[in-house]
């Protein structure tokens, strides 16, 4: 058990709060979240078009997309569509993460490598959010992490 003089004395460092509004949203941010944006809109075109045709878009009992869709997103599929754009999500993740600018871009390659893998599946307002966080994650861990000279 620890005694009382056994805890650390020093705070734990906070990030400056001024400091982190105060920072500008790198340009390939706005460029990738404008082309998100269009993308994202006009799925959920496609998908509002599908779903009114008889024969366009089955559902499950759960309003899932199936046939002629592709099924490999529905794992990112929300109930519905967050409240935050996908440029200030983009924002957010930068602001308050050490990801660097070329992690978003990795990201993005990530998401356009699994549209043409599954082009049956689209990025829609349900998995984009979802989608965004996991590949800039996964890019961070590529591109960001510190590596072991023993590697």
């Amino acid at each position: 058990m620890l005694a009382t003089g056994d805890y650390p004395t020093h705070p734990i460092r906070q990030p400056d709060p001024i400091q982190a509004d105060t920072t500008p949203t790198p340009r390939v941010l706005t460029i990738i979240s404008s082309v998100l944006e269009k993308l994202v809109a006009r799925n959920d075109k496609l998908v509002e078009v599908l779903t009114e045709q008889p024969d366009g878009l089955n559902l499950d009992r759960n309003g899932t997309i199936s046939a002629p869709l592709g099924k490999s997103l529905n794992a990112f599929h929300g109930v519905r569509a967050p409240n935050i754009s996908i440029p200030n999500y983009l924002e957010r993740i930068y602001k308050y993460t050490n990801c660097s600018p070329s992690c978003f871009v990795l990201g993005y390659v990530y998401i356009d490598r699994l549209a043409h893998k599954h082009p049956d599946s689209l990025l829609i307002s349900l998995n984009v959010h979802r989608l965004l966080v996991t590949c800039v994650m996964v890019a961070s861990k590529v591109l960001d992490d510190v590596r072991s000279e023993q590697c």
